[in-house]
């Protein structure tokens, strides 16, 4: 805003030049001209003297008035504009699966959210070829993913790995698969459910997703809960990550025992994020605290 304008608002307030003066850290005589150099601009007098101070003349009462709205458009304006930068460079938009959103991804963004109060976060929990999508849309800076083997690396995207996640089967209390361990035929001879639909439009980021057998499943949602709902409530094996078998136990579902060399490969998981925004410090910042968080979950072996 206008520094005369600021001086003219202090002496208004003020009621006097020597006090504005000393608050403004401005000369007297410094701001006695600016002030006669406003009233020329303007050809009015802004102020009277009295013996009880400086008051202002109607002109000077108008002119208050609408240069303390002026001051209140610019101070929102610069508030605006500094928590803007403030959420460009320290704002953060990042996805995951639900396993990485549990083991650790969640406390990161409270310790964020503890060391910038004022920024901007957004978290998108769904499949990695959905967080693929929203990736490359610009929707989010980086998720935490599966590397998909047949993924186009035409795409420009990074993948940093962070470890790996080992797949288990969970099931109704009372479930029949309950009784000793299994062999994954035993397990696949009864229908399935997993957070991962079948999207046609996303076939052409994988094939292999969609011709392994990932998805397709007796039931599939994007809603991780209501794959639980239908596990509890039929004989429906849940696939999902181990990590969260506490979690799921809570919920009355339990993981099925398997027989020696019957569990699934483990899959690599790591940081997805744009080949032009690597080199950024906050993303290499954030993806280096994903990576840290990350070894205490999941195995490192062969990440």
């Amino acid at each position: 805003m206008d520094r005369v304008l600021l001086q003219f608002l202090s002496v208004a307030e003020a009621g006097s030049i020597s006090t504005a003066a000393e608050r403004l850290h401005v000369t007297q005589p410094t701001l006695t001209f600016n002030l006669k150099k406003l009233e020329r601009t303007l050809g009015v007098s802004l102020f009277s003297r009295t013996s009880r101070g400086m008051r202002l003349t109607p002109y000077g009462q108008t002119l208050y008035e609408h240069a303390l709205i002026m001051k209140r458009l610019h101070d929102n304006a610069m508030a605006a504009i500094e928590r803007q930068k403030n959420d460009f460079e320290h704002g953060i938009s990042i996805g995951s699966g639900y396993t990485a959103w549990k083991a650790f991804l969640r406390d990161l963004v409270f310790d964020y959210r503890a060391t910038h109060p004022h920024v901007s976060i957004n978290v998108s929990l769904s499949n990695v070829l959905r967080l693929m999508d929203q990736l490359l849309a610009g929707d989010i800076l980086m998720f935490v993913g599966y590397k998909v083997p047949d993924l186009d690396p035409n795409l420009g995207t990074t993948f940093a790995p962070v470890g790996r996640l080992q797949d288990g089967f969970f099931v109704r209390e009372d479930h029949p698969l309950l009784a000793r361990p299994r062999t994954q035929a035993e397990i696949k001879a009864y229908p399935s459910t997993i957070a991962f639909p079948r999207e046609s439009h996303q076939q052409r980021l994988s094939s292999s997703v969609f011709t392994g057998g990932t998805v397709g499943k007796a039931f599939t949602s994007n809603s991780l809960q209501a794959c639980i709902d239908y596990a509890k409530g039929t004989d429906a094996v849940l696939q999902h990550g181990d990590l969260l078998a506490d979690e799921f136990a809570k919920s009355g579902l339990r993981q099925v025992a398997l027989l020696p060399g019957e569990a699934p490969d483990p899959v690599q998981m790591g940081v997805y994020a744009l080949k032009e925004r690597s080199s950024d410090p906050h993303v290499m910042a954030l993806i280096e605290d994903i990576r840290s968080r990350a070894a205490k979950a999941y195995s490192l072996d062969n990440a």
